[in-house]
């Protein structure tokens, strides 16, 4: 069975940092697509040669790994969320100065997102919730 090259031999040294952890995101093999491979090579094996019993066991725990693996994802994701709304709640009401000192005020609300955690003021402000950041 014929399967295409996923990655490129050609490199730009002009990459950006966050091109390239797009571009190695694209090139992992996922959940779904571990199993259409496992289903397309269990399709197209010749039926006067079936499949080493070895390599079918070997198939399988890999997968058992990778479902696994995609579990364990989902409860560790679950579970930092839950840390941070944790943490967060904890800002509610204090007050806090931003790491260069240019920024404080009471918090009055607090976002939490993917990509961070971010206070808002009470005097419309809103900081990025980080190193350096004093609560009091």
């Amino acid at each position: 069975m014929q399967v295409p090259s996923t990655t490129s031999s050609t490199t730009q040294s002009s990459t950006t940092t966050s091109t390239a952890a797009t571009d190695a995101s694209k090139n992992m093999l996922d959940y779904n697509t571990f199993l259409q491979l496992l289903i397309a090579e269990m399709k197209n094996q010749d039926p006067t040669k079936p499949m080493d019993s070895a390599q079918y066991i070997g198939q399988l725990a890999s997968f058992s790994n990778v479902e696994q693996a995609v579990k364990t994802n989902a409860k560790l994701d679950a579970m930092m969320s839950a840390f941070a709304l944790t943490q967060a709640e904890g800002f509610i009401g204090r007050t806090i100065v931003s790491a260069d000192g240019s920024i404080a005020g009471k918090v009055v609300s607090v976002r939490v997102a993917s990509d961070g955690a971010v206070a808002f003021l009470d005097n419309g402000q809103s900081i990025v919730l980080g190193p350096g950041i004093t609560v009091a």
